[in-house]
């Protein structure tokens, strides 16, 4: 008659409240962090780049055919484009939901005086791109077509919407992770300026 073996499963009871508990745990730790981000001053939408004060990566992005704005065809992108002015470059996508909200700002802030904003096309077919910015409005000076995504891996994208600010020497000087709102539209415009301002400023 063999010995039983002691069981290695965990306990029904243990198991259910290990489920419980997880979660709870990680609720809580996502929270503090929130919490000391907030008590810091940091922007929620902001999120720490490796970019942040390096070159914009180099790109040459075709334009998107059909697209017109101001009777005029709208233009392909690189990164020779960023040079020279403070730029503010939107990667979105037609399926993108929370671009649609955000459209609206964008529209906006094209017709803040000073700002030149463009936007990548993530991802996305140029149909689909097309019909979206031709329903909702162009807000951008120029359109490149990211197909496969790889400049937005380039620029550490990690879903779209995403807008970077670029000073006038190409640098990425903020990255901003989310949609633009009504509540963080000035402090968006803010930073753009102040950015231009720096810039201007002789050396």
């Amino acid at each position: 008659m063999s010995t039983p073996q002691p069981s290695l499963q965990t306990p029904a009871p243990v198991r259910r409240s290990l489920l419980v508990i997880l979660p709870l745990v990680t609720f809580a730790v996502l929270a503090g962090i929130f919490f000391l981000r907030l008590r810091s001053g940091a922007d929620p939408a902001a999120i720490p780049s490796a970019l942040i004060g390096k070159p914009a990566p180099a790109f040459t992005l075709p334009a998107m055919p059909g697209l017109i704005a101001q009777g005029a065809p709208v233009p392909g992108l690189s990164r020779a484009d960023l040079l020279g002015k403070v730029t503010v470059v939107n990667f979105w996508a037609s399926w993108c939901a929370p671009c649609q909200i955000e459209h609206p700002q964008l529209m906006r802030l094209a017709r803040e005086p000073g700002v030149h904003l463009v936007g990548i096309d993530y991802k996305d077919t140029p149909e689909n791109g097309r019909r979206f910015l031709t329903r909702n409005g162009v807000p951008f000076r120029a359109v490149g077509l990211d197909a496969e995504g790889r400049t937005g891996i380039d620029f550490g994208v990690y879903g779209v919407p995403e807008t970077f600010i670029i000073g006038p020497d190409g640098i990425i000087r903020e990255k901003l992770v989310g949609i633009l709102t009504p509540e963080s539209y000035a402090g968006v415009l803010d930073k753009i300026r102040s950015i231009g301002s720096a810039a201007s400023v002789p050396r």
